[in-house]
């Protein structure tokens, strides 16, 4: 050990003493260092923050208590994790057991005092109808509630009489005062006494959803099929826990959460189920190793410049009698240093980041975050990861550092070695080994995405391998260009030590933005050709599921709160009676149906069509008004399936649960028109006349109401509002035709944003950094005439080479996971006898020409704007 630390004292001295005599070098390796480990640091501090582990959450799950008991009405025995929010419960045994009285739990615990709990989710009634609410019921006055509820203003309930409420419902008009209607099912609670608002109180789990609280009894909650306790006594161990198990009960005991039973004494079967998800590591690996690698590629030009800077003093070494282990080993050490340092400068300013963004990231919550959680295990793998890519980004140029040619080096020539002949011959064998990977995962049935993702390996590291054969076709072909450019591409193709990672970097950045940029498109693409409308856009349907429903009152509520739009009232065949309706089409008529969003599978209308039907052509529309009108039913087949009209028998049934078989109730046979369907279908199978309807036996029942006249958004909140206020369980909903999700969009977003943030970073740093590397020869064109805005030419002109063959690189290799994952992303077998679909692939073209085109030319610009003009005349030898 003694020897390890001697071998490397005086090269990480030499380290520190060149980081300090070239700070702008250093500050731009450490600042790459930094960066990924600053975004992950802030990354896992937030997500941990935002998770609530078991210990803490036990206050706002049971308060103050030792322990939160669970029994419902009619239980098994059964088996729990140490924490029952993590996996499953399993029951063990056949015979269905009584709930524990509250004297059998205690006695288990003893004597432990008990006191009774219940939630549930509910209505509150406001003035414009009714909105959901959290509801707890519980003495809040007892100190084993305190950490339920955190009171903010007013007092909290001693009656059953009183409730608190949070800023949710005060923003929806209740003040401390008020009476409050609160509703599970159709029943307002507390019957004709209302509870009084005395003060105002937030849950210490739930943010911003709507939210009361009151002693039990206050709210109208029942405890017949569950009944809850928190336990106010003693630690409640995992004995006491599995005794209570044997009766049905389901035990959070804060003792066991908080310090978990050996993996020996937990339930083989639930510790199982609540085990990590082992397809995750796999990805987990995937996403190292690609950022690895991009933070190597990014750093390793800083390297590269560095080994250049240090190449005189490294041949004076060796021509004193150094060894090449040493030489690698003074580039290595400046590796170790800034390395180093800028993982500790990540952790530092990503801990403070992510205290900064912590109340913004809550704003987006619907629940209370944890406390400020540091994970330093995790941080310190981070640093660790930061230290490892800055050692790796360092050793390629250590070890050309050590190879080069001393003499060239003491005459003052480049002592550059010659380009291997090996590496693009291996380059192009991953390649194809990845192509091959992207192949094989396309065209499997299921599983193939991650055969693509880690083929993606291969392909980036081939691309690498390729740069310099793409560097040295492209110096060959240069003779034609302006000057700026052509000295741009040789220079470089002769500097590929410090080009070929910058290139790669950019290739590698541009790849994986352009694979997921292709899935995330292909797989919007899908969502928008399958999309299936329930009815023509703008076209609101209104539905309540409780019957019978008071539909005057709905239709009043929606003409209340929009005024001027049109209300058709739609009427249909039922299931009321726990009977249904299917229509019998002749074969290979190929109707296809999920389901009717107008209320029934089958409508009953004398002849007009209820508004917004889609699927039907116009004149196929008018045929259909006219059977109606005429007694005729209309029955739907399949898109382009054309059927004579004749007659269709319609089936009244029911399912028999003795005999596991439809027992038909009424069968009639009845004068059809048939008519094809031009789309996929989400409405009726078919529209009935009341005539066809009597005959069946069935009384036409109003099933929804069909809106007409455009509902915007705001007003279909409103609407919404007003017919909850009507029926709990009506509601509305407007077709808009498909939206694109606001996700999908945002995470293109963030990849153009972390493409583009990522190649301008690339760029810059290799073009200054080549740009300081070649001053020199810079130099010399100013002293055989060259103008002074030549040096801006080449600044761009260099910037332009190094952006854009890395972009053409990228897009190119990208594309290849890309188009190869909307087979299994995007194709599947079909449904409902409809034949498979897919593959949907879309390639984000303006995405692309934004990282090919757009970025490499602003690049350029940018360089071309800051570069310095005029330079002190040096001489050169070589």
């Amino acid at each position: 050990m003694s020897r390890l630390l001697t071998a490397w004292r005086l090269p990480l001295r030499l380290a520190r003493r060149d980081a300090m005599r070239h700070r702008a070098r250093a500050l731009l390796v450490v600042a790459m260092i930094a960066l990924p480990v600053l975004a992950v640091t802030t990354a896992d501090v937030l997500i941990q923050t935002a998770t609530v582990s078991g210990p803490e959450s036990v206050d706002r799950r049971m308060g103050a208590s030792q322990a939160l008991v669970s029994v419902s009405a009619e239980t098994n025995p059964l088996q729990q994790a140490p924490d029952p929010d993590v996996g499953y419960p399993v029951f063990s045994g056949d015979t269905t057991l009584t709930a524990p009285s509250a004297e059998q739990v205690s006695s288990l615990l003893d004597g432990a005092r008990l006191v009774e709990l219940r939630r549930t989710v509910g209505q509150v009634v406001t003035e414009a109808g009714r909105v959901g609410a959290q509801a707890l019921e519980v003495d809040l006055a007892d100190p084993v509630a305190d950490g339920l509820v955190r009171l903010t203003s007013g007092r909290l309930p001693r009656s059953d009489g009183e409730v608190v409420v949070n800023d949710a419902l005060v923003a929806d008009g209740f003040r401390v005062g008020d009476r409050l209607g609160f509703e599970v099912g159709s029943e307002v609670a507390g019957g004709a006494t209302e509870p009084v608002v005395v003060g105002t109180a937030e849950s210490t789990t739930y943010r911003d959803l709507p939210f009361v609280a009151g002693p039990l009894g206050s709210l109208g909650l029942d405890s017949d099929e569950q009944t809850q306790w928190l336990v106010d006594g003693g630690p409640v161990t995992w004995p006491s826990v599995q005794r209570l198990n044997e009766l049905g009960a389901l035990v959070a005991s804060r003792a066991v959460i908080e310090d978990p039973p050996p993996a020996s004494e937990q339930y083989a079967e639930v510790r199982a189920q609540s085990g990590t998800d082992e397809g995750l590591l796999p990805v987990l690996a995937l996403i190292t190793v690609m950022v690895l690698l991009e933070v190597v590629l990014l750093a390793g030009p800083a390297f590269a410049v560095g080994a250049r800077a240090q190449q005189r003093s490294l041949a004076l070494m060796v021509a004193s009698g150094g060894t090449p282990a040493q030489s690698r080993r003074v580039v290595l050490a400046g590796a170790v240093v800034l390395g180093g340092t800028g993982a500790v400068v990540g952790v530092l300013l990503g801990l403070g980041l992510a205290r900064l963004l912590q109340p913004v990231l809550q704003g987006f919550s619907q629940t209370w975050f944890g406390p400020f959680d540091v994970p330093w295990l995790h941080l310190l793998a981070v640093a660790a990861f930061g230290l490892l890519s800055a050692f790796l980004a360092a050793a390629v140029p250590a070890v050309l550092a050590s190879r080069q040619d001393v003499v060239a080096v003491l005459a003052g020539r480049r002592g550059d070695a010659p380009a291997s002949r090996r590496s693009p011959v291996l380059g192009a064998v991953l390649l194809a080994a990845g192509i091959g990977a992207s192949a094989y995962g396309a065209l499997q049935p299921s599983g193939g995405e991650l055969a693509i993702a880690f083929g993606a390996i291969p392909a980036v590291l081939g691309m690498i391998l390729l740069v310099p054969a793409v560097l040295s076709l492209v110096a060959r072909g240069a003779g034609r260009l302006p000057l700026t450019l052509r000295y741009a591409v040789r220079d470089a193709h002769r500097h590929r030590t410090r080009t070929v990672p910058a290139v790669a970097a950019v290739a590698a950045t541009v790849a994986g933005v352009v694979a997921l940029g292709i899935g995330l498109s292909s797989d919007q693409r899908e969502a928008e050709e399958t999309y299936v409308s329930s009815v023509a856009d703008g076209v609101g349907v209104v539905r309540a599921y409780e019957q019978p429903a008071r539909w005057d009152a709905l239709r009043g509520a929606v003409e209340r709160e929009a005024p001027g739009v049109q209300v058709v009232v739609q009427q249909g065949l039922t299931d009321s009676d726990g009977g249904y309706t299917s229509v019998q089409r002749p074969e290979g008529a190929g109707f296809i149906s999920a389901g009717s969003a107008l209320g029934s599978m089958v409508l009953v209308s004398d002849g007009p069509l209820p508004p917004g039907l889609v699927g039907l052509s116009d004149a196929d529309a008018r045929r259909a008004e006219q059977a109606l009108g005429d007694g005729r039913s209309v029955v739907f087949t399949g898109p382009g399936v054309r059927v004579d009209d004749g007659e269709a028998t319609v089936v009244r049934s029911t399912f028999d649960e003795q005999t596991g078989q439809d027992q038909t109730l009424a069968r009639v046979t009845l004068p059809a028109t048939y008519l094809p369907l031009s789309d996929p279908y989400d409405g009726p199978s078919a529209i009935l006349t009341p005539a066809a309807a009597a005959e069946l036996g069935q009384e036409p029942s109003v099933v929804s109401l069909l809106v007409t006249g455009g509902l915007d958004g705001d007003q279909e909140d409103t609407v919404q509002e007003a017919l909850k206020g009507v029926d709990p369980s009506a509601s509305i909903y407007v077709e808009r035709g498909f939206q694109p999700e606001s996700d999908a969009l945002i995470a293109q977003l963030v990849l153009l944003g972390l493409g583009g943030v990522l190649m301008l970073g690339g760029t810059l740093t290799a073009t200054f950094l080549a740009l300081s590397d070649a001053r020199p020869d810079l130099a010399t064109l100013a002293a055989v005439g060259a103008s002074p805005r030549t040096r801006r030419g080449v600044a761009a002109a260099y910037a332009l080479v190094v952006g854009g063959i890395g972009s053409v690189l990228g897009a190119l290799v990208g594309s290849i996971p890309g188009v190869a994952v909307t087979w299994p992303l995007t194709s599947s077998p079909g449904f409902g006898g409809g034949g498979p679909t897919g593959p949907f692939l879309d390639v984000p073209w303006l995405m692309l020409l934004a990282l090919v085109v757009a970025l490499p030319v602003l690049t350029a610009l940018v360089v071309g704007a800051s570069a310095r003009s005029r330079l002190p005349l040096v001489s050169r030898l070589d």
